[in-house]
């Protein structure tokens, strides 16, 4: 027999924030847990790297206030997320184009009016002058684009449709969505009556920025619960970085619940096997890591496709003139589907005088990745962008699990009894549907464990093997 090495109730594999979340719903039960991660920290994708005093997401996908794991999950109660300005600013042939429904607007005609008012207001920027180096221009002004109403809204009752539906999703229960006929979302946009106009120009880039999917090959119902937490919520930064969600879970843990830099190579459903450690017997398994790293402790398990993201992040003395904004280009004319002056939606991402924009360019990343991003960062802006430095480029090949339809979005998280399996790629692609993977596997588990004294009580790991 081996020599039991320790001994919990529960071992969680992976300290993503699925994993995390998990752990929390399980300890707060009163069931030991011990968490497993490879890596020398925790959060997986959701890492922030730190430079000369800047917090750089490695993806950093926008969240919102109408998540509702967010605030029903243990240990992240102390989260501060910062808001972006209401809506999102559209760059559109020349100009930008402020829309969406904040929240708060109550039926249809309270959404018209936000519309309205979020698109109000033109605002004018002095024209910079473009130096005659920078790449890919010859020189002369650049046109600061204005805030102004119209495209790529349409008239003023195509913006009255869409603050109708924007309201009808807010209000619509999570299961009448669920429920809709599911078509790839680009599809299911063409079929529900509103102008190709408004969707092009504004539903498109929005969904884009929100699913990593420039395509819309994603499943409509997804693509209804990301319009949904849009309309109802308002879509915002972790202060501190992308790392403060999973960071806040894991302090949150009982002391020496969580194990960095231990690796697991075999799971069971009464142990795993790990590099440094050798066998961790116990009641139950849950895998938490990302959906290739499942597959390879749990043969069978499907491997999804991936959405690619790359972000990139600038660093200039002068902000472009655009505040707290979400910044999505309508036209696709270059390879940045979104980008934003975080430092201004959050000042803490950036030391004092500096100021931070970071750029998301989804799917095939250019040659010079760089260079492309500044030509297309100074149209949408507005502002010559050479002499900007350059502070990371992060690419992440397997960023976002793809949920094209048919797609499941509640796959099962009991494989069998004492083995588990939670993540993204168990529901949907976002902050909320790891959360709740999470949720529904601690679920399960305390399900099958029954309601009796948990057996064992946490001890230390033992000393690792020599290499």
């Amino acid at each position: 027999m081996l020599e039991p090495a320790y001994q919990a109730d529960v071992v969680v594999v992976g300290a993503g924030i699925a994993g995390l979340a998990a752990a929390h719903r399980l300890t707060s039960a009163g069931v030991t847990t011990t968490v497993l991660e490879a890596a020398h920290g925790v959060g997986g994708r959701m890492a922030t790297e730190k430079v000369d005093g800047f917090r750089l997401d490695r993806i950093g996908q926008p969240l919102s206030t109408a998540y509702a794991e967010l605030r029903h999950t243990p240990g992240l109660d102390g989260l501060a997320l910062r808001p972006f300005a209401p809506g999102v600013l559209l760059h559109s042939e020349g100009r930008h184009h402020r829309a969406g429904a904040p929240a708060g607007a109550r039926g249809a005609r309270g959404a018209l009016h936000a519309v309205r008012a979020l698109a109000s207001a033109p605002r004018s920027v002095p024209a910079p002058r473009r130096p005659a180096n920078a790449p890919g221009t010859s020189g002369g002004p650049v046109t600061a684009p204005r805030t102004r109403a119209g495209a790529p809204l349409g008239t003023a009752v195509d913006q009255a449709r869409l603050g109708a539906a924007l309201t009808r999703l807010a209000s619509t229960p999570v299961e009448r969505l669920l429920a809709r006929p599911e078509l790839p979302a680009a599809q299911a946009l063409a079929v529900r009556g509103l102008p190709a106009r408004t969707i092009d120009g504004f539903l498109r880039p929005l969904l884009a920025a929100l699913l990593c999917d420039p395509e819309l090959t994603t499943s409509s119902r997804c693509a209804d619960l990301a319009l949904h937490a849009f309309a109802g919520g308002r879509l915002g930064l972790p202060e501190g970085g992308a790392e403060a969600l999973p960071e806040l879970l894991a302090r949150a843990l009982p002391p020496g619940t969580v194990h960095t830099g231990v690796r697991v190579i075999s799971v069971a459903t009464n142990a795993v096997t790990t590099a440094e450690h050798g066998v961790i017997r116990c009641r139950a398994v849950l895998v938490a890591t990302d959906a290739r790293a499942a597959a390879e402790l749990l043969p069978g398990l499907r491997v999804p496709d991936f959405h690619p993201v790359t972000v990139v992040h600038h660093t200039t003395d002068v902000p472009p003139a655009t505040g707290a904004s979400l910044l999505l280009d309508a036209d696709r004319g270059g390879p940045v589907a979104h980008t934003a002056v975080v430092s201004h939606v959050d000042p803490s991402r950036a030391p004092a005088g500096r100021v931070l924009v970071s750029s998301t360019v989804l799917g095939a990343v250019p040659s010079d990745v760089d260079t492309a991003v500044r030509i297309h960062l100074s149209r949408l802006y507005g502002t010559p962008t050479t002499r900007w430095e350059t502070l990371a480029v992060h690419h992440t090949p397997e960023a976002v699990p793809a949920m094209r339809a048919p797609h499941d979005l509640r796959r099962p998280v009991r494989l069998l009894a004492g083995l588990y399996v939670c993540g993204d790629h168990r529901d949907t692609s976002t902050v909320q549907g790891a959360l709740h993977s999470g949720h529904r596997a601690s679920a399960a588990i305390l399900t099958d464990l029954g309601a009796g004294r948990p057996m064992h009580t946490a001890e230390a790991l033992p000393t690792a093997r020599a290499a």
